[in-house]
C-alpha cells in the first residue's frame, strides 16, 4: 500500500551551481533590462527608444546574415582545399561564433544586451575574448576525468588533423585466430 509520498532522492544528487543560479541570473537580467528601458524612455522619449530598439534588431539581423555568409564561404574554401589536398594540420580558421553571438545580443530587445552586442562587434574585444575562451576550454579539457563530458571532447579532438593520438587496434591477417579466407571465395572482401 502506498502512502502517496514521493520517494526520497539520494543524498548524493546535488544541483550544480549553474543550474541553481542561472534562472536567478536570467530573471535579474530581465528585470534590469525593463527597469533601464523605462528610465531611458522617460529621459529620451518612448518613440526614440522604440526606434533605437528597431535599429538594433535590424543591425543584429545584418550581422548574423554576414557572419553566416562568411561561415559558408569558409566552409566552401575548406572543402575546396581538402579536395586539392592543400589543408595544413595547424591551419588557423577564423570563427564566426562571436559575431553570431553579437548579432543575437543585438536582436534581443534591451539596452544592456545591445551594449554587449556592440562590444562584441569590436574586433580587438572579439579576439581577446576568443583567446580567453580557448585557453579556458583547453585547461578544462586537459583536467577532464575519464568518462566526463570534457573527456568526450578530448576524444573527439583526436580525430581532427594534427591530433596526437588516434586510438585503435591493428589486426594482422596472419595473426587472425579464425579460419583463413580462401582465394576461391566468391565474396569480395569487405571494404570500409
Amino acid at each position: 500500500m502506498t502512502t502517496g509520498t514521493p520517494p526520497r532522492k539520494p543524498a548524493t544528487a546535488r544541483r550544480s551551481r549553474v543550474r541553481t543560479f542561472l534562472p536567478l541570473g536570467i530573471a535579474a537580467w530581465v528585470v534590469l533590462e525593463i527597469w533601464l528601458a523605462t528610465v531611458v524612455a522617460q529621459a529620451i522619449g518612448g518613440f526614440t527608444l522604440f526606434l533605437i530598439m528597431v535599429a538594433s534588431v535590424v543591425l543584429g539581423a545584418v550581422v548574423i546574415k554576414a557572419a553566416g555568409r562568411r561561415a559558408f564561404q569558409n566552409l566552401n574554401e575548406t572543402l575546396r582545399r581538402r579536395q586539392q589536398g592543400v589543408v595544413e594540420a595547424g591551419e588557423q580558421r577564423r570563427g564566426n561564433g562571436l559575431l553570431l553571438l553579437a548579432g543575437l545580443f543585438l536582436i534581443v530587445p534591451g539596452l544592456i544586451s545591445d551594449a554587449f552586442g556592440l562590444l562584441l562587434l569590436i574586433p580587438p574585444v572579439r579576439v581577446a575574448l576568443s583567446r580567453y575562451t580557448e585557453r579556458t576550454l583547453e585547461k578544462k579539457m586537459s583536467a577532464a576525468t575519464p568518462g566526463s563530458l570534457g573527456d568526450a571532447f578530448q576524444q573527439a579532438r583526436m580525430h581532427q588533423p594534427g591530433g596526437t593520438v588516434i586510438q585503435g587496434e591493428v589486426v594482422r591477417e596472419d595473426e587472425y585466430p579464425g579460419p583463413r579466407r580462401d582465394d576461391g571465395d566468391p565474396r569480395p572482401p569487405i571494404m570500409p
